[in-house]
């Protein structure tokens, strides 16, 4: 299946790389940023797919704190000094954050280089790797530096899921979660069937995504409306120094705050809140305690949609309707 309402082709299959590897050879050389987790897991992935006579692979440690300039600037280093060219690619094969930061090693080494994404978790399938947003963190916080620089391509394949445990399967499935909230009523009824169509859920959460990021690429208002529970569910990921929450786990519980809060400011159908608390249950994500709500307050200060007249927070009306209210 190919998605191509953006600027990019999004391919959709399971375990199927003839159209990845037609447009790898369009290149004379390709550079991949990946990590040592899915470097040893998918070996075989890696040789069937890439010519490694052209390639080059800068292997980075798992997790979210490789997301940071000291790691972006031994990748620039490297490649660099394997002498990469504009018209040559770059590659993320990965979860989030390796796509998060090669993107952002392609908008600005040379002032641009081809970038292709190849998520390998459910949570990058349907968040990350698409929308064009790369970026690293600082300590002040996730995300501060950054740019939109679109993908050219962008590669899902399921299959990579069979060897994602059941806790980083239900981590993708909370940004799936907030698609259904803020666009897709019959997508959050169909995520309470325990066997649902994982490829329909996929393209049902894109296509929320696509439709949002089509109207507003650079997130002056709609596209906004993807941060629902990000508000709160960064600063609890920063407080937790990314270590003992997924971010799924975190935005889950940032929802929850958000529908409180647009209960509380009379925005929210009171009665969603059970039944949202219900279905973040059924995936296993609010099961980490997060302790006092007060401490992640303050960090939400310097959230990024922080403006002078205040933050710009997400709220849902009824489900598939979000609303932006300044707090």
């Amino acid at each position: 299946m190919i998605l191509s309402d953006l600027n990019y082709e999004i391919h959709i299959t399971n375990n199927h790389h003839q159209l990845l590897t037609e447009k790898l050879n369009m290149y004379a050389h390709v550079f991949i940023v990946t990590d040592a987790h899915v470097y040893t897991l998918h070996q075989n992935f890696f040789n069937d797919v890439f010519d490694m006579k052209k390639t080059v692979i800068h292997v980075i440690k798992p997790g979210e704190t490789s997301k940071s300039l000291e790691v972006y600037q031994t990748i620039c280093d490297n490649f660099l000094d394997h002498q990469i060219k504009r018209d040559d690619v770059i590659v993320a094969v990965g979860g989030g954050v390796v796509g998060d930061l090669a993107g952002f090693v392609a908008a600005s080494l040379l002032r641009g280089v081809d970038f292709i994404q190849v998520p390998t978790t459910l949570l990058a399938m349907v968040d990350s790797s698409v929308g064009s947003k790369v970026g690293i963190n600082t300590r002040q916080g996730k995300n501060l530096i950054g740019h939109f620089y679109d993908p050219s391509f962008v590669h899902i394949d399921v299959n990579f899921l069979n060897t994602l445990t059941k806790r980083e399967l239900n981590n993708g499935y909370a940004e799936i979660i907030k698609a259904s909230l803020i666009g897709d009523p019959e997508l959050f009824s169909q995520l309470k069937n325990p066997k649902h169509s994982i490829d329909e859920v996929i393209m049902r959460a894109l296509q929320v995504k696509i439709d949002i990021v089509k109207k507003d690429p650079f997130e002056s208002h709609e596209r906004m409306f993807l941060n629902f529970g990000h508000t709160l569910g960064h600063a609890i990921e920063k407080e937790m120094n990314y270590e003992t929450i997924k971010h799924g786990e975190a935005i889950s519980h940032g929802m929850m705050y958000a529908i409180k809060k647009g209960i509380e400011y009379q925005i929210t159908e009171d009665t969603l809140e059970k039944e949202i608390e219900n279905l973040l249950h059924q995936y296993g994500l609010l099961n980490i305690q997060i302790g006092d709500i007060e401490m992640y307050e303050k960090r939400m200060q310097s959230d990024k949609k922080q403006r002078k007249d205040g933050l710009q927070f997400v709220c849902i009306q009824s489900i598939g309707n979000p609303l932006i209210k300044i707090i």
